[in-house]
């Protein structure tokens, strides 16, 4: 039994074999590859200076380092959110990009538009926390971004001048054309994809943590 726990720590230890790094908006802290599948990768506390960040047509900019791979963003109003639960409404996890699928390594960037996620307490001037939560087929991942949310600004020049695909939210829709067809599974899940597995894989990781 001591041998098989062992074996199994170890096996989720060496389970996620590649990641992703949060480009902009900043991360709450320096990229931690061994924490990335917990909590905001490790870092549990929310940064003094906040990313100024759109209310409105913000754009995220990643790099991932999986040929295939879903990505979704949650958000949390807390001002110093500390656990999955704070990312949480009444109805399941606050999402403000629904999950996707895409192909291709290297630097990412898709759309975020805060201004229309009907999220209680997103507007301008709040402070909020986003969680991207990234899965390549091999376990979940997170990074978090500490932010002030604007109307009056826009995503700085050059932040996604290495990126060539999604670059403002008008193409919201050719973002989520990537994913096979979907079928709701209900309320909770606030119109996340579930066609593929990859996509069911990370719903499931977050249903049972909405529960921490």
């Amino acid at each position: 039994m001591i041998f098989s726990s062992i074996a199994l720590v170890a096996f989720i230890s060496t389970a996620v074999q590649a990641h992703f790094q949060l480009q902009y908006p900043i991360p709450r802290g320096p990229f931690v590859q061994d924490s990335e599948p917990t909590f905001c990768d490790g870092y549990t506390n929310a940064v003094d200076n906040r990313t100024v960040f759109p209310l409105s047509n913000g754009v995220i900019n990643m790099n991932s380092e999986h040929p295939l791979w879903s990505a979704g963003v949650i958000v949390s109003t807390y001002q110093n959110p500390i656990n999955f639960s704070d990312f949480n409404s009444s109805s399941g996890y606050q999402l403000a990009v629904q999950f996707f699928q895409q192909s291709g390594e290297g630097d990412y960037c898709f759309p975020i538009d805060l201004a229309t996620s009907n999220i209680a307490g997103v507007k301008d001037g709040a402070n909020v926390t986003i969680q991207i939560v990234f899965d390549g087929g091999d376990g979940t991942l997170y990074q978090c971004a500490d932010l002030t949310l604007s109307a009056n600004v826009t995503t700085p020049t050059g932040t996604t001048s290495d990126c060539t695909n999604v670059t403002s939210s008008s193409s919201t829709a050719t973002t989520t054309a990537t994913s096979p067809s979907s079928t709701s599974s209900g309320s909770a899940s606030k119109g996340v994809e579930v066609g593929s597995g990859v996509i069911a894989g990370v719903f499931s990781m977050l249903m049972l943590l909405s529960a921490v």
